[in-house]
């Protein structure tokens, strides 16, 4: 595969984590590649609003939303609409309180918290790699909204959502459990999924990859009454 025009002439592959571009599906060099994404170079994304109108439902409940909650223009990093869906980039110091706007206000409603998911973007040019990502539903309109707080590897705290949606609770001990974010305030913030004393979280991206040992030769279960509590 040709390289692009725009990248013609370029010797070295610009590093991963920089807000550069990257290189190859991976970021890798130093061999020859077969896989056909060669040429592919990723771009460091926009990171900007989107502008107005926004179409569909989406004006109606940000507008809701600000009167509402009037210190929005504070809080809201960026609104983003994209294929259809709806996403607000918030601060982490007015999380709770947004949720609870969402969740209480008669021209919001989204009463439920469907999922929390993480994601690591190691190389956002904003240094907050971490992501914590909430998917809200109304049920009363039949909307669907995201919110977004990202947050550095060095400072990963996130105020917990589960006094506003109780639901958060597994959620949010996964996202920690995987990807090593920190709920402030969660009741029980414990590994869900891997054992006790996994070192690290999995699903980061500099998390090494192969060379871990098997955990799990002659591993038993111990009877109901000596399993751990979390109450």
């Amino acid at each position: 595969m040709t390289e692009p025009t725009d990248t013609a002439g370029e010797q070295e592959l610009e590093p991963t984590g920089t807000g550069g571009r990257r290189h190859d599906i991976f970021g890798a060099s130093g061999f020859g590649d077969t896989s056909g994404f060669g040429g592919l170079v990723a771009r460091p994304p926009q990171l900007v609003s989107t502008p107005r109108p926004y179409g569909e439902w989406f004006d109606e409940a940000t507008d809701a939303l600000q009167a509402a909650y009037p210190a929005f223009g504070d809080a809201i990093e960026r609104v983003v609409v994209h294929r259809g869906e709806l996403t607000l980039h918030i601060k982490r110091e007015a999380l709770v309180a947004i949720a609870q706007t969402l969740r209480d206000d008669p021209g919001l409603r989204f009463e439920m918290c469907a999922s929390i998911s993480g994601v690591d973007y190691l190389a956002d040019p904003t240094g907050r790699r971490l992501h914590a990502v909430y998917h809200l539903l109304s049920m009363t309109y039949r909307r669907r909204l995201r919110l977004e707080v990202s947050v550095t590897a060095e400072d990963p705290h996130v105020p917990s959502l589960t006094e506003v949606y109780p639901t958060a609770n597994w959620h949010e001990r996964e996202t920690w459990d995987f990807f090593g974010i920190v709920f402030d305030g969660h009741p029980g913030l414990t590994r869900i999924e891997m054992p006790d004393d996994w070192p690290g979280h999995p699903q980061r991206k500099d998390y090494p990859l192969g060379g871990i040992p098997v955990e799990y030769k002659g591993a038993t279960v111990p009877p109901p009454d000596e399993r751990r509590s979390y109450a």
